[in-house]
């Protein structure tokens, strides 16, 4: 047998075809820890330093740590886009809500950044020169902070509506074990509860309830994109037909209603 005989005889996976759909969701998913986890540490001078913005600063590690950020809300938005075609077709709406707050976190995220990154600017431009009274630019610097701070609850705190959506999707779907899913399910409503007491001052960003709803959420999500990467999507009539990436088929839309 040629070479070129072998190469026509052998499947080849489509662009749309569910396994790669799968991997690249799941490369997603991951690609959100690898981001976002080292980004806390990496922005830990600004964050915790009241006088940095009028300090000698270390701004080369602060624009990393925005570049980190930056990357983990493009995937985030990823994740939503390449399983949109697939999830779609078991129910529509809760698909487009889910693109829809995984978007909307990508954007609570980029407010969070460019704040840090305004930090950074008003130092070099003003604080390192003493261009400005050094109190009033600590107040502003305390400001913008505080604006990170809050998009840092909002936007990874909307994996609550991640959760509830594509948790109740592949839980329906059984495109993956339902024991993943399930952990998002019943990790959201501890977050949620988390998030609204850190909101109104009773509770503190990081605490014995704060950490009692945080690993349902991170476990769901790390299981999720790893399952994806390593074994893809269960057989499912959502995954038959047609690539994923094109319209659903006609009884499948039906459903969806």
């Amino acid at each position: 047998m040629t070479a070129t005989a072998r190469t026509e005889t052998t499947p080849r996976p489509r662009p749309g075809s569910p396994r790669k759909v799968a991997m690249l969701a799941g490369a997603l998913y991951l690609l959100t820890f690898l981001a976002s986890i080292p980004a806390v540490f990496v922005l830990e001078p600004v964050l915790s330093d009241p006088g940095y913005i009028v300090g000698p600063g270390e701004d080369t590690r602060v624009l990393l740590g925005g570049l980190l950020d930056i990357v983990n809300a493009l995937a985030c938005v990823g994740t939503a886009v390449v399983l949109f075609p697939v999830v779609r077709r078991q129910s529509e709406a809760l698909a487009i809500g889910f693109v829809a707050s995984r978007v909307l976190e990508a954007a609570i995220i980029f407010v969070g950044v460019m704040s840090l990154l305004a930090v950074v600017t008003l130092r070099q431009d003003l604080g390192a020169t003493g261009g400005a009274d050094a109190d009033s630019l600590v107040a502003v610097g305390a400001a913008l902070v505080a604006v990170r701070d809050w998009s840092f609850l909002f936007g990874p705190g909307l994996a609550v509506a991640n959760a509830l959506l594509l948790g109740t999707l592949m839980y329906r779907s059984r495109l993956v074990p339902r024991a993943i899913p399930l952990m998002g399910l019943v990790g959201a409503p501890l977050l949620l509860a988390s998030n609204t007491a850190t909101m109104f001052g009773v509770n503190e960003q990081v605490s014995l309830l704060s950490l009692v709803a945080l690993p349902g959420i991170f476990f769901w999500e790390l299981s999720l994109g790893i399952y994806l990467v390593v074994k893809g999507f269960r057989p499912s009539p959502l995954t038959d037909g047609p690539d994923v990436g094109g319209s659903a088929p006609a009884d499948l839309r039906t459903l969806a209603r």
